[in-house]
Formats: C-alpha cells, structure tokens, sequence
C-alpha cells in the first residue's frame, strides 16, 4: 500500500535539491505531493513543471479558493524541510499566511505525522524566537530534526547546502508512519 507524503519546502538553498528527495521518497514507497512557500516557489520557477511530471502532482504554494476541488490525496504523513525561520517562527505562532504553513499547522490539530528539519545559520539559531518555536512545535507532536544527528547550523555564510542531511528526514519520514 502506497502512503501519501506531503513534502514542504521553504527557500533555503537545500530546496535546490527536492526532485531527488522526491525521487528518494518515492524509491521508498510514498506518493510524495509538493509544496512550497511562495518564495520557495518563486526560486524554483522553471523546474515546478518537472517537479509536477515527477511527482504525478501539480506543486503548490497557494491556498485553493473555496468550491476548488482538492487536487492531492490526503497525506500520510508531511515533512518539511528546509524549514527556515521564518517557517519555523510562523508555524509555532500560528501565522498560516502561507500555503504550507497553514497545513501544518492545520496537520497538528488533524494527528498526521510531521517531521521537520529545519535550515538556519547559527545567528538565528541564537535568536530566542526560533528557541521557542522548535520547543513549541516539539511540545504539539511534530519532529522536529534539529542538533546533532540531525541539522546542526553553519556559521553565517558558511552553509552547505550539498550536505543537508535529507536522508534523515526521510529515515524520520519512514519512522513515523512504519512503512
């Protein structure tokens, strides 16, 4: 039985790398459905055709208009990753301006599965905002990947988006709904 994954993303330069994620989750049995923040979108421009051919799905980043009808299965589970602070902030506060984040926040309330790495250089991580959210997140059930074994920040301007640790999240991904 084939499992619907919802993969969000936001613009960290790690989103660079989602169509082989896509392709990773789906060796690993999951539908996956994309979904990105506008400015991940915006960054992703010209491949959002191939990522929709990829995943069976078109990609998302808008809120469809009430009467739309729903164009992707209902999730399994959702991961979300790069998760940036702003993300990460908004999430935790509820600010579901944005596509993705109104269904996570929305996937707390309904018990889906989430995982989240997030993406951010050590000067935010120090940032109290981002503290509390990834506790306030963890506090509601999401997985949050973050520290050692996980996502562990860079120094600013230092990141690495080529060793973003994806494997991780889809190994949480597996984890969480057992397939």
């Amino acid at each position: 039985m084939t499992r619907t994954l919802y993969l969000f993303a936001s613009a960290a330069p790690p989103v660079f790398d989602i169509a082989g994620v896509v392709e990773d989750a789906q060796a690993r049995g999951f539908d996956v459905c994309v979904g990105l923040t506008p400015t991940a979108a915006g960054w992703l421009e010209g491949s959002l055709d191939g990522l929709a051919a990829l995943s069976g799905h078109p990609v998302r980043w808008e809120y469809k208009r009430p009467g739309d009808v729903d164009v992707w299965p209902k999730a399994d589970v959702i991961a979300f990753a790069p998760a940036t602070f702003n993300s990460v902030n908004a999430w935790a506060q509820g600010i579901t301006r944005d596509f993705v984040i109104g269904v996570v926040a929305e996937g707390i309330g309904k018990g889906i599965p989430i995982v989240t790495m997030p993406c951010v250089n050590a000067a935010y991580a120090r940032h109290r905002a981002f503290q509390r959210s990834v506790e306030e997140l963890r506090e509601m059930g999401v997985e949050v990947l973050y520290g050692e074994g996980a996502f562990v920040p860079n120094q600013p301007g230092q990141g690495r988006p080529e060793g973003y640790p994806w494997g991780v999240l889809l190994d949480a991904v597996v984890r969480r709904v057992g397939t």
